[in-house]
């Protein structure tokens, strides 16, 4: 797998953009654009801002907010589950292992 970075072209508030990103990379950027024009698409039809400028810090305030969220305060931390999750997986190993010699 390749990680060199290719331009690809995106679409925020009707608005283009080329941004450049591995083939790897691709799938997750084009979900993180999808989100942050859902988001921006909200602001704006809510009609209190404006300009895109204004929409885009909102949508990023909202964003981050979320985020923050997530990781503190009683939220659900993916990184931390991710780790026990792959430190499960090696003590199941571990365990099995030693179960092959039985048979």
């Amino acid at each position: 797998m390749t990680r060199e970075a290719r331009a690809i072209e995106v679409s925020i508030l009707e608005r283009s953009f080329r941004i450049a990103c591995s083939e790897e990379e691709e799938a997750g950027l084009r979900q993180a654009v999808e989100y942050l024009d859902r988001k921006m698409r909200e602001i704006r039809d809510a009609g209190k801002v404006a300009s895109h400028e204004r929409i885009a810090v909102m949508a990023a305030l909202n964003i981050a907010h979320e985020l923050l969220s997530v990781r503190v305060g009683g939220g659900f931390d993916m990184g931390q589950f991710k780790r026990k999750m792959h430190a499960m997986a090696a003590a199941i190993d571990e365990a099995m292992s030693t179960q092959n010699e039985l048979f």
